[in-house]
C-alpha cells in the first residue's frame, strides 16, 4: 500500500478521536471495540469493589461502608432504558462531588494524574467504561 493510505487512516482515526463523541454516539463497530477496551479498565478499575460479574461483591467489598451497587442491573431499575449520562457523571466523579455523593474514587482525576493523561483521554476511558457496562446489563 502507498504511505498515503496510511497517512489517511492515521488522520480519519485521530479524528475519531478528536470529535469527543459518546459512547452512544459511536458506530456498532466502534462501541464493541470500546466495550472491550471498557472491560480492561473495568478490571483494572472496578472489580475489587463490583466483582468480576460486576454485581458488587468484589474482594474488597466487605471492608466498605456502602456496598456497592450491581452495575448488571441499571437499566433494569430505570425502566429498561441504560442510564448513561448517569454513569458517565458518576464515574467522572469530578461533577458528582460537588452534590455529595462520596461512595466511589472520583475516576476523572485519577485517570487524569496518570502519565500522559489529557482530557481527551480521561473522557475516552470514562466512555470506555460506560460502554462496557452498557454491553453487561442484564434486561
Amino acid at each position: 500500500m502507498k504511505h498515503w493510505v496510511f497517512v489517511l487512516i492515521g488522520v480519519s482515526l485521530l479524528a475519531s478521536l478528536a470529535t469527543g463523541l459518546t459512547a452512544e454516539e459511536k458506530p456498532a463497530s466502534d462501541q464493541a471495540e470500546l466495550a472491550a477496551r471498557g472491560k480492561v479498565l473495568y478490571r483494572v478499575y472496578c472489580r475489587n469493589c463490583h466483582g468480576d460479574a460486576a454485581k458488587g461483591g468484589g474482594p474488597v467489598a466487605e471492608y466498605l461502608t456502602v456496598e456497592p451497587t450491581d452495575l448488571t442491573v441499571l437499566a433494569a431499575t430505570n425502566e429498561g432504558v441504560y442510564p448513561t449520562a448517569d454513569v458517565r457523571e458518576v464515574i467522572d466523579g469530578r461533577e458528582v462531588r460537588a452534590h455529595g455523593y462520596d461512595d466511589m474514587p472520583v475516576w476523572g482525576d485519577a485517570f487524569a494524574n496518570t502519565e500522559d493523561a489529557d482530557e481527551v483521554e480521561v473522557r475516552e476511558r470514562i466512555e470506555a467504561l460506560v460502554a462496557y457496562l452498557a454491553s453487561i446489563q442484564e434486561i
